[in-house]
């Protein structure tokens, strides 16, 4: 069986995305074949596509998120059925093709209430912020929290859940045109970081005493800065690394700016286990589903031109989700 993907040959910048056909083989044991409706655009792609990531080979098809139709399943399988709808996130690569052979038990069925595209735009970044809101440090009513690139994927979806958990949402964006998208979508106060002293101002917003948890996908250009909002035994989050990776952390830091703590998590370890996963989906759904948090998918390209969604990306001139459709 043929189907286009988009794949990489060798690492570098986007130009390095080749639309081409591929050999798809039936699904093995514990397998399903999945013909997909939509594909997630996230910044974990750009870091297989350049190498800060590695990946298995090249040549490599990308991707790690997008919904669809089981076509067909390998033998074994009993945790879905030809024809259901379903989305994946996290892995394995192959996301950005008409089809992808999956491992079933990390689909999880769509309910009527999620279309395609809404699943294809938030598993990967709702499943994040699930687990950072809701495991890594558990957001309550009263608490006042820094989330950094608010007007990103997982910044949209995090903020608006964390307001509705009641807690308070600092919110920092690149620029002045975020400002208004991030109030819309949690946030009670926005800060420029790029023209804002962003500690200065956190403890300004919290009468000097700082915030229990930050939440970190920036890395370099943010991450000294971040331990200098946090109140004494807060913790650091630090989940991405979108302006560079983080220079080695000499961990005497942590002592004298107030026994803090720093956890570097991934939605890999978050959602192990399926029933970990199923049970993360299903809050997920719930609260899209319930108005309380709204998925915005505010960029769209063919999957062949996943060239131009990377660079979008990377010059930081999108907001919210970005779907490949194929």
């Amino acid at each position: 069986m043929r189907a286009r993907a988009i794949r990489i040959h060798e690492t570098g910048g986007a130009e390095k995305l080749r639309w081409e056909e591929i050999e798809i083989a039936p699904p093995a044991p514990g397998e399903a074949l999945v013909r997909h409706t939509a594909v997630g655009v996230n910044y974990i792609d750009v870091y297989h596509r350049t190498g800060l990531y590695p990946v298995p080979g090249p040549p490599a098809v990308l991707g790690v998120e997008a919904a669809g139709v089981v076509e067909a399943i390998g033998p074994g399988v009993t945790s879905v059925k030809t024809g259901e709808r379903v989305a994946y996130a996290g892995g394995p690569l192959g996301a950005y093709a008409e089809q992808a052979r999956v491992p079933a038990e990390r689909l999880v069925r769509l309910p009527a209430s999620i279309s395609d595209e809404q699943a294809a735009a938030m598993m990967l970044k709702g499943l994040t912020a699930h687990y950072l809101l809701r495991r890594t440090y558990r957001v309550q009513r009263g608490d006042t929290i820094l989330f950094h690139a608010a007007a990103g994927g997982v910044g949209l979806i995090a903020c608006q859940w964390a307001r509705h958990l009641g807690a308070t949402v600092i919110g920092t964006v690149g620029s002045e045109v975020k400002v208004p998208l991030a109030r819309a979508n949690g946030c009670e106060h926005v800060i420029v970081y790029t023209r804002e002293n962003f500690p200065e101002r956190v403890r300004e917003l919290t009468g000097g005493a700082g915030v229990p948890v930050v939440y970190d996908s920036v890395g370099q250009a943010t991450f000294e800065g971040s331990l200098d909002c946090l109140a004494p035994l807060g913790l650091m989050v630090s989940f991405g690394n979108a302006s560079g990776p983080v220079p080695p952390v000499n961990l005497a830091l942590l002592a004298m700016k107030g026994s803090l703590f720093l956890t570097r998590p991934s939605l890999a370890t978050y959602a192990a286990r399926r029933e970990d996963l199923v049970a993360a989906a299903e809050e997920l759904f719930g609260v899209v589903a319930s108005g309380a948090v709204r998925v915005t998918i505010n960029h769209r390209y063919p999957l062949a031109e996943a060239a131009a969604a990377h660079r979008a990306l990377e010059q930081r001139g999108t907001t919210g989700s970005i779907v490949l459709v194929p």
